[in-house]
C-alpha cells in the first residue's frame, strides 16, 4: 500500500508539503540514506520511488506456489545493513551455499577455477603450456589498459580461454572485455589475483600431482574459517523481508511516495521543489540514488547519450528430472549460450509439488531482451551440455533495465562529469545507480551510503 504525503503542519502556504530531506529511490541505498538522515537529526524525510514497493531491484515474483528472484542474492548476518534495520534479521533464511561453473569443456566444476579440470585434465603438455603462458604474461610489465589485458596479465591468454573466464567477462559486461575499462576490472576482478596467480596455481597443480601418485593419500583439505552466516531472503520474498525496514522508517518520521515517478525537480527561493503526480514536495536537501540519466532528465539537463548499463532478462523455470549438477548456484563459463548464472531456489526453500524451480540470468543484448528467445537459447545450450534432462517448463520471466552499469571505454569519466553536473545543481547522487558504481552486495551499498553521508566506521 502506498503511503501518501498529505498536507499537515509542515505544509507551506504555496501548497508544497515540506520535509527536511527528500530521497529519490527506495532501494538499499535509499533506505540506508533515510536511516542515516534520521540519525543525523532530520525529523521528516520523504522517499520517492516509481516501484510500488521498497527494495529497488531486489525483486520477487509470485507465480502460483513459486516465488522467484531476479538474480542470486546472498547476504551475511554481519552486514552493516542490519545495524539500520535489525528487525529484518530473523526473516532471513540461513544457508550453506556452494557455487559451481560450467566450463568450455562441458564439465560442471569448481568456481572460479579448478586445478583438476582446468589443468590436470588437459594433460601434462597443455598443463605446462598453461603455466608458461601465465608466467610469460606476468613478465610483461606494461600496465593493463582494459579488462582483457588485466585478466591476461594475471593468468595468461591460454588459461583465460580454457577456463572460459574471457567469455564470461563478455557475457557479464555485455561487451567484449577489451572494451571494458580497467577501472571496472580493478573493482570487480581482483579475485583473479588471489585464485590464479602463477605462484598460487603452481603450488596447487604440484600438490594435486603429488596427491595423484599411487599409494599417496591426498592432503587433507584446509579448514574454511567461516566468520559469518550466509543468508537468503525468506520464502515469502523480498517484499516480506523489507516490510520491517519500511515500518521502522515510517515510525521515525519517513513518508514513502511509491508507485509514481517524479516529474520535475527545480529550485526556488533556496529550496528544492519536487513535482510528483500533481503533488509538490519541498525540502532544503535532495539525495538521489536513481539512475544518473533519470536524475538529469528530472532537473532538465539530459546528457547527450545514456550511460551504458546491462539489461537483464531473468527466466523463471520449474523442472522435474535429472539436472546434472549439485550446486544451487551455477555460472556459465562455456563459450556458448547467453545465460550467465542460475540459482536453484528450491535448494534453499524446498520443491513445490515435486518440482524444482530456478531463476536464470540472461544478458538482454544477446537475446534482443526477449524472454522467449532467452528461454529457447537456455534450453538448447543446457541440453547440449547434458543438463536439465527431463521436463523443463518456462513459468514466466522479467526484463530489467539498468540492472548494473557497464564500464565501457570512457564511461567512468563521463559518469563523473554527469554526476558533477548534478552536484552543481545541488543534488547529491550516489549508489549503484546514482553513483554509476557496480555494487554487488547490500553490504557494499550500505557502506557506500554511510561513507557518502559522513558516517564514520
Amino acid at each position: 500500500m502506498t503511503a501518501q504525503a498529505t498536507p499537515g503542519p509542515d505544509s507551506g502556504g504555496d501548497g508544497g508539503t515540506r520535509f527536511d530531506a527528500i530521497v529519490l529511490g527506495a532501494g538499499i541505498s535509499g533506505l540506508v540514506c533515510a536511516s542515516v538522515l534520521l540519525d543525523q537529526g532530520s525529523r521528516r524525510v520523504l522517499v520517492v520511488d516509481e516501484y510500488p514497493r521498497v527494495g529497488g531491484n531486489h525483486l520477487d515474483f509470485h507465480l502460483g506456489d513459486y516465488t522467484f528472484d531476479v538474480g542470486s542474492l546472498v547476504f551475511q548476518d554481519d552486514s552493516p545493513l542490519l545495524r539500520h534495520f535489525p528487525e529484518i534479521t530473523d526473516r532471513y533464511l540461513p544457508i550453506d551455499p556452494t557455487w559451481g561453473r560450467l566450463n568450455p569443456q562441458g564439465v560442471v566444476t569448481e568456481y572460479p577455477f579448478s586445478v583438476r579440470d582446468d589443468f590436470l585434465a588437459a594433460g601434462p603438455r597443455e598443463c605446462a603450456l598453461l603455466l608458461l603462458s601465465a608466467a610469460a604474461a606476468r613478465v610483461r610489465h606494461r600496465r593493463p589498459r582494459n579488462a582483457q589485458e588485466f585478466a591476461r596479465r594475471w593468468i595468461g591468454p591460454r588459461l583465460l580461454d580454457r577456463s572460459g573466464l574471457g567469455t564470461y567477462m563478455a557475457r557479464f559486461c555485455g561487451v567484449a572485455p577489451e572494451h571494458v575499462e580497467l577501472e571496472f576490472a580493478e573493482q570487480r576482478m581482483m579475485w583473479i589475483a588471489e585464485h590464479a596467480s602463477v605462484g598460487n596455481l603452481s603450488r596447487r597443480v604440484l600438490r594435486a600431482l603429488r596427491d595423484r601418485r599411487p599409494g599417496r593419500r591426498p592432503a587433507p583439505a584446509q579448514p574454511v574459517v567461516q566468520t559469518n552466516r550466509q543468508l537468503v531472503r525468506p520464502r515469502e520474498g523480498f517484499t516480506h523481508l523489507y516490510a520491517p525496514a519500511r515500518d521502522r522508517l515510517e515510525s521515525r518520521g519517513t513518508t514513502f511516495q511509491l508507485g509514481m515517478r517524479a516529474d520535475r525537480l527545480h529550485r526556488e527561493d533556496g529550496a528544492f521543489r519536487l513535482d510528483v503526480a500533481g503533488q509538490t514536495f519541498v525540502a532544503p536537501r535532495v539525495i538521489s540514488t536513481i539512475p544518473v540519466d533519470q536524475a538529469l532528465d528530472l532537473i532538465g539537463a539530459p546528457g547527450d547519450q545514456p550511460l551504458p548499463s546491462v539489461t537483464l532478462v531473468t527466466l523463471f523455470l520449474s523442472f522435474a528430472g535429472r539436472r546434472g549438477f549439485d550446486d544451487p548456484i551455477l555460472y556459465n563459463f562455456s563459450h556458448d549460450g547467453a545465460w550467465k548464472r542460475l540459482t536453484v531456489h528450491s535448494d534453499f526453500y524446498g520443491p513445490v509439488g515435486g518440482r524444482e524451480y530456478l531463476a536464470v540470468e540472461v544478458l538482454g543484448d544477446m537475446v534482443g531482451a526477449s524472454v522467449d528467445r532467452a528461454a529457447a537459447d537456455f534450453r538448447a545450450h543446457t541440453a547440449a551440455n547434458g543438463l536439465f534432462t527431463g521436463d523443463l517448463r518456462l513459468e514466466g520471466g522479467h526484463v530489467l533495465e539498468h540492472a548494473y552499469p557497464i564500464y565501457t571505454a570512457g564511461s567512468g569519466a563521463r559518469s563523473r562529469r554527469l554526476i558533477a553536473t548534478l552536484r552543481d545543481f545541488g543534488l547529491e547522487s550516489f549508489g549503484r545507480q546514482g553513483g554509476f558504481q557496480y555494487q554487488p552486495t547490500a553490504r557494499v551499498s550500505t557502506v557506500e551510503a554511510e561513507r557518502t553521508l559522513g558516517v564514520s566506521s
